[in-house]
């Protein structure tokens, strides 16, 4: 089920996001004991920075993954675990450990099998992972995590997590999840702004362009769309 909400400005995108995360929190909480977020990088970590304080709920019980990672250093600005560090942690009570990391002493290769590794105990071993929310970005060129249009990685079948040593855009070495893991995501949330992504939101949900952002499509949950009038200029429903 694809839902595409377009609000008129940042600061609403900002509390349809927080009320989105509020019910997919609870929903979760109150049948499981943790909730199990992705995280993207980019634009989507000053609104997450302003959306959760405004929620209310019991942080201990909330575990952050990456949907994709840079294997840099944690102090790198290219790392978008060291951007959630800087911006997030103390806005909201939650520890360093919520945030279930990559190793960024290792290679790509190994960081993606050591993640995979650190996912299983909070995942059956044996089936695809369903995170509860799956927070996405969307890139100019239409890739979302670090799966880029034409890279063989959109074909991976099996794998939770891969690495990327030939990123478009650097830094070359990264790891991400899969389709197959974005796909079986409860819910998976596009929060998009600005006029730079206009052009690309049109071909992804107006041209209907097979990009990687538009094979997002949740085989038994929701795929959430939160656009500001910015972002949705071009869409003929705008």
């Amino acid at each position: 089920m694809e839902k595409i909400l377009v609000e008129s400005q940042d600061g609403p995108v900002v509390s349809c996001l927080s009320n989105l995360l509020q019910t997919s929190a609870d929903e979760a909480l109150a049948s499981r004991d943790i909730f199990k977020v992705g995280l993207s990088g980019g634009s989507l970590v000053q609104l997450l920075a302003q959306s959760l304080p405004n929620i209310s709920t019991d942080w201990s019980r909330w575990y952050f993954f990456f949907c994709d990672e840079r294997v840099v250093p944690f102090d790198s600005s290219d790392s978008t675990y060291g951007e959630y560090k800087s911006k997030l942690i103390g806005k909201i009570p939650t520890t360093e450990d919520q945030f279930i990391k990559i190793n960024p002493d290792l290679s790509a290769e190994d960081a993606a099998k050591d993640y995979i590794k650190k996912m299983s105990v909070f995942f059956p071993p044996d089936r695809v992972p369903c995170f509860d929310v799956l927070l996405l970005g969307l890139g100019p060129d239409g890739h979302t995590c670090s799966l880029f249009p034409g890279h063989k990685l959109l074909n991976e079948a099996s794998l939770w997590v891969c690495p990327i040593n030939d990123s478009p855009k650097p830094p070359l070495s990264r790891i991400t999840f899969t389709l197959p893991v974005i796909n079986n995501a409860r819910r998976c949330i596009f929060a998009i702004t600005g006029s730079s992504k206009a052009e690309i939101v049109k071909k992804i949900l107006q041209d209907r362009e097979n990009l990687p952002a538009a094979r997002v499509r949740p085989y038994n949950g929701e795929l959430y769309w939160i656009l500001d009038d910015d972002a949705a200029k071009l869409l003929e429903m705008a």
